[in-house]
């Protein structure tokens, strides 16, 4: 399975940017006009094996926010770039995870990659053997409830999916993302 899943990785990923080069190219634009750094923030995260790798996307907060999980800010909202709030909603700001996808860093369906500083969620992951899957862009914690989440329970989910993956349950993964994002449901900031 990870063989094909590779595969199918890089075909829908090479499809999507060539069909969404034009919004890429329109929020790139609007990032940079609406505030001041650069139009893609770089965040170190933990990838398969707890590998350091830098994912990309669209700068949502300002710059001088601290690396830290949003939930842990105080008041996240006082960070939003004036498009932030909109990139977040719709999860247009993880569009150039695209390219993370393309070079293996992510696929489309995995746990979440944690931020480098996020001890006790990687702890945990580890313990039950999450760490061996590749990250990914959407996942099975992320249909089941994403920011509103506890870290235990989070991994709980990434654990199931440790045990149950497969493709046709990355599809459903996959379908239930697409209805949540139109929804715009576990999503807080």
């Amino acid at each position: 399975m990870p063989r094909i899943k590779r595969v199918f990785d890089v075909m829908v990923a090479c499809t999507l940017l060539l069909i969404l080069l034009p919004l890429l190219l329109l929020l790139m634009l609007l990032v940079k006009g609406t505030s001041k750094g650069p139009t893609i923030y770089w965040s170190n995260r933990v990838g398969k094996n707890n590998r350091i790798f830098r994912m990309p996307k669209f700068r949502s907060m300002r710059i001088d926010t601290p690396q830290v999980a949003t939930h842990l800010l105080s008041n996240p909202s006082i960070y939003l770039t004036p498009i932030g709030s909109f990139l977040r909603r719709t999860s247009l700001d993880e569009l150039p995870q695209l390219f993370s996808i393309l070079i293996g860093d992510l696929s489309f369906v995995g746990p979440r990659p944690a931020l480098f500083n996020q001890t006790d969620l990687i702890a945990l992951r580890t313990e039950r053997g999450i760490h061996t899957l590749a990250p990914g862009l959407t996942g099975w914690a992320q249909i089941n409830g994403r920011d509103e989440l506890s870290i235990p329970v989070k991994v709980q989910f990434d654990y199931e999916y440790l045990e149950r993956r497969s493709f046709k349950f990355d599809f459903y993964i996959l379908f239930m993302t697409a209805i949540k994002v139109a929804r715009r449901k576990g999503i807080q900031h």
